[in-house]
């Protein structure tokens, strides 16, 4: 078995972090609506993650489009390579939008973004109780949306990785291929 082509190393990189900090950002979020003790310092630690966020996944979106990604096997069933393209829309879909919906809810919040530098982001959307009651909603409900894509990104890359062994997975993890199941 021939070594699979790899992701760039920027776009393995931008990957990897992305997945630490969006595991980070989804259970500051939880823990955000659990506890009524640590909701302050949490906001304050989920508003630059978000942002951080925003922007790695605009930097990912160049990369990706410099770079494309390698080719999927071609005896990859067309389902599963349909699925695999609508999953990963849906991810880049949403890395964007909770973001925005996140910087959007604050604003109708009356509340501002601060970043270092004793700088603040614009408001985004009008000081709106309903409004802020509506994208903290949609924001919530998109955050349940993202793990479970998540959760079903994570399954695909370990069924790549341990029932197919076509090195999908390699290619991203930056690893050897394993053989081929039957291949001495």
């Amino acid at each position: 078995m021939s070594p699979a082509p790899r992701f760039v190393p920027l776009a393995r990189l931008l990957h990897w972090l992305m997945a630490l900090l969006l595991l980070a950002q989804l259970l500051v979020g939880v823990a955000m609506m659990a506890s009524l003790t640590l909701r302050p310092p949490l906001i304050a630690l989920h508003r630059p993650l978000g942002l951080a966020l925003l922007v790695l996944v605009l930097l990912r979106l160049w990369v990706r489009r410099r770079h494309p990604p390698p080719t999927l096997p071609a005896d990859l069933p067309r389902w599963q390579a349909a699925a695999a393209r609508a999953s990963h829309l849906l991810l880049y879909a949403l890395m964007l939008a909770l973001p925005l919906l996140g910087w959007a809810l604050t604003s109708a919040a009356g509340n501002v973004v601060p970043l270092p530098g004793a700088v603040q982001l614009p408001a985004i959307a009008p000081h709106d109780p309903l409004l802020y009651a509506w994208l903290r909603d949609a924001h919530g409900l998109l955050a349940w949306v993202l793990l479970a894509s998540v959760l079903g990104h994570l399954a695909a890359a370990l069924h790549h990785a341990w029932v197919r062994r076509d090195g999908v997975f390699e290619a991203m993890a930056g690893g050897r291929p394993l053989p081929s199941p039957g291949a001495d």
